[in-house]
């Protein structure tokens, strides 16, 4: 029989996912940037990936009472280029929508790195350890991204209102 506290942490995992999906196209849909636009399409397609990937799983453990061994992809850092491009950190005022999307993005990202990472260090099951240690990793990896906006957009702020004392 399956291990009743994996599938409820895959459970939970899926809806970490589908939330971040959730807002993420939220973001998409409303914000006038073009740059912002195409960054959160790519994390939503991101968190597609990691909802389809994560019930598969669940269904193999319901079903079988284990996981399916799976060679994960590596996080490419394709949202990298876009994200830290010139016209992002242009179109992004500190003080709008999109500052504030991105700052509720970060703590989002990093509740799921906690949830992954806490899960990788508990799992007994090899395969599970595995599967939440790549999920903290590539979560990680949206972290930094974010915070390297959250602090060009600070900076900005910090210039346009002159908080520099020389």
């Amino acid at each position: 029989m399956a291990n009743e506290t994996s599938i409820e942490i895959i459970k939970g995992a899926i809806l970490l996912e589908q939330k971040g999906k959730s807002f993420y196209k939220q973001i998409a849909d409303q914000t006038k940037s073009p740059a912002v636009k195409e960054f959160f399409e790519n994390m939503v397609v991101e968190e597609d990936s990691h909802v389809k990937m994560l019930s598969e799983q669940l269904k193999s453990l319901k079903k079988d009472g284990k996981l399916v061994e799976t060679a994960f992809e590596t996080n490419s850092n394709e949202i990298s280029e876009s994200v830290l491009s010139a016209s992002i950190k242009k179109e992004i005022s500190g003080a709008g929508y999109e500052a504030a999307a991105i700052s509720a993005a970060l703590m989002m990202e990093e509740k799921a790195v906690k949830y992954y990472a806490d899960r990788a260090e508990t799992a007994e099951d090899p395969i599970e350890k595995d599967l939440f240690k790549w999920l903290a990793d590539w979560e990680r990896g949206h972290v930094k991204l974010m915070i390297e906006i959250d602090k060009e957009l600070q900076q900005s702020v910090w210039n346009d209102n002159q908080f520099w004392p020389y």
